[in-house]
């Protein structure tokens, strides 16, 4: 078992003969997600961060298979201030088992990643002033982010070489990341200390828990261009299987590696049918992100950048349509329109700045968010809500700043720390009214993460 960190053998490696390969079986598992020596970290499916970004990871080998398990749990209480603040006890966490093997002359890695969320956040939502995005017991989430699938990611990756410096990259997986925008929030080190959502994640990295994924890309040197075809529906909030769906949605993304600190992307990409309360509705997403890591004598710096920007296309909605919320028998809304209307577009720009800092057993970050909202943050949760017209409304500000101190652990293999975090906003004048000058939210939890045993 071991703390993975990058090295320079893949290449080499894959080139070896079978027999070499037994002998650096350890090796090899750390190459294996990662396209070439020069690209960076593969931390899901198919988006890099930077090479020097350091990775929490149990690792073994055997039968030629190298077995790698990250996994992270968080015990929050929230507390948030104002007319629309709420507080819960809730518990993100994820779990991430791969496994790899050489196959020919390139890698084959098995990747999946599970949660549960769906009994760990009850009510199907946890309180995020601001926050808007998916459904929860049918009804619009306002002011609460929705927990993910069991399944986040189910699928297969294999890294063929063609050369010194050219790496053929595939992934294909009914559960996965199409190469659209940044990493997630859950694979970021620079957000890996903060257990809640980033409120423009529905603008900058929805995407990486899309059905039915499949993507190809060729890495040239420190240079990889990739494409993939996915189904664009958001997940439903019926939390504990597979949503079905054919490929209707495409993204392409540029990804630089310019050092093994360093890793910036741009990716464009069609999401239709995006949102279950907006069927016709098809957006058009555009990102930009830059990733720094740096590791140091007991600890590690790693800090994100993120630009993220929906496009809802304007559509047609026709009358007597029907909206069909989950599987519940007669949960259904008819549009109010009554002669074909045309609903215009908008345009939703965000961004973002994070960053984490690890000195010894201290651990302090830092978040700064800048979005468009929409004007479903004027409404409580209800039924009605279902017929409001989603339109661009205003621009609100999130500002983190936390602290987390690393406890003794009762296993070697297992990190505890103990922190807090508070999140003040800048509330426009228009949502005042609604929200109160100056809401504020306070989060404190215990951390347990899997790590590399300690001697």
């Amino acid at each position: 078992m071991s703390l993975i960190t990058p090295t320079l053998l893949f290449v080499a490696l894959l080139a070896q003969q079978d027999h070499a390969h037994i002998h650096h079986q350890h090796s090899v598992s750390m190459e294996s997600m990662r396209a070439a020596p020069w690209s960076g970290w593969y931390s899901s499916g198919t988006s890099q961060v930077p090479a020097a970004t350091p990775l929490y990871m149990l690792h073994s080998s055997a039968r030629g298979w190298d077995f790698m398990f990250q996994g992270v749990l968080f015990g929050v209480y929230t507390n948030q201030t104002g007319p629309r603040g709420r507080d819960k006890f809730f518990a993100p966490n994820w779990f991430m088992p791969m496994a790899s093997h050489r196959l020919g002359r390139g890698l084959l890695t098995v990747r999946s990643m599970f949660t549960l969320e769906p009994l760990t956040i009850t009510g199907k939502r946890y309180p995020l002033l601001f926050q808007t995005g998916e459904v929860a017991n049918r009804i619009p989430i306002i002011n609460g982010q929705h927990p993910h699938d069991l399944f986040m990611e189910l699928g297969i990756a294999y890294r063929y070489p063609l050369g010194e410096r050219t790496v053929l990259n595939f992934f294909a997986g009914p559960r996965g990341e199409p190469t659209l925008g940044p990493p997630a929030f859950p694979h970021r080190a620079s957000a890996s200390e903060n257990p809640v959502a980033v409120i423009s994640h529905h603008y900058q990295d929805s995407t990486h828990i899309s059905s039915n994924v499949v993507a190809a890309g060729l890495t040239i040197g420190p240079v990889t261009l990739e494409a993939s075809g996915f189904h664009g529906r958001e997940s439903d909030e019926h939390r504990w299987g597979l949503e079905k769906g054919g490929i209707d949605s495409f993204a392409t993304r540029l990804t630089v590696t310019p050092t093994p600190r360093w890793a910036a992307q741009f990716s464009m990409g069609r999401v239709n049918n995006r949102e279950e309360t907006h069927p016709d509705r098809d957006s058009l997403r555009t990102s930009a992100s830059v990733g720094y890591a740096r590791s140091f004598s007991g600890g590690h710096w790693a800090s994100t950048l993120v630009w993220g920007r929906n496009h809802d296309l304007e559509f047609t909605q026709q009358p007597n349509a029907q909206l069909v919320l989950g599987a519940a028998k007669g949960n259904q809304r008819s549009t109010i329109v009554t002669v074909p209307t045309r609903i215009p577009g908008y345009i939703y720009n965000s961004y973002l700045a994070e960053s984490t800092l690890r000195v010894g057993r201290n651990w302090i970050w830092g978040r700064v968010e800048n979005t468009d909202r929409d004007n479903l943050l004027l409404y409580e949760e209800a039924p009605f809500v279902l017929f409001a017209d989603e339109q661009r409304y205003t621009r609100v500000q999130a500002y983190t700043a936390g602290y987390e101190r690393e406890l003794p652990s009762p296993a070697p293999w297992l990190s505890v720390g103990l922190g807090g975090q508070i999140m003040t906003y800048g509330v426009p004048a228009n949502l005042r009214p609604v929200y109160g000058d100056h809401p504020v939210g306070m989060q404190f939890f215990l951390r347990l993460r899997l790590r590399t045993p300690q001697p």
